[in-house]
């Protein structure tokens, strides 16, 4: 292993754990606005469901949120 392909390697990660970070932000306000019936109407323009449903999706916000920032906080722990 050379310098190069070690200093390549943490550079990768580092990107890896902000893009991982910066999609859990999102995704947890995304989930906390759906669940408390505040999400902005352009992110229901295409359901077909316009009542309920927003429960759903705002736990799918939130797991996935947390998932990701988990995995952000494990590759950044290694």
């Amino acid at each position: 292993m050379t310098s190069e392909s070690l200093s390549t390697t943490g550079g990768s990660k580092r990107t890896l754990v902000i893009v991982l970070a910066v999609i859990a932000v999102i995704a947890l306000i995304l989930g906390i606005l759906w669940i408390a019936g505040a999400a902005p109407s352009f992110l229901d323009s295409g359901s077909h469901v316009k009542h309920g449903g927003h429960v759903f999706r705002g736990i799918a916000g939130i797991v996935i949120g947390l998932v990701c920032g988990a995995g952000a906080w494990w590759t950044n722990k290694k």
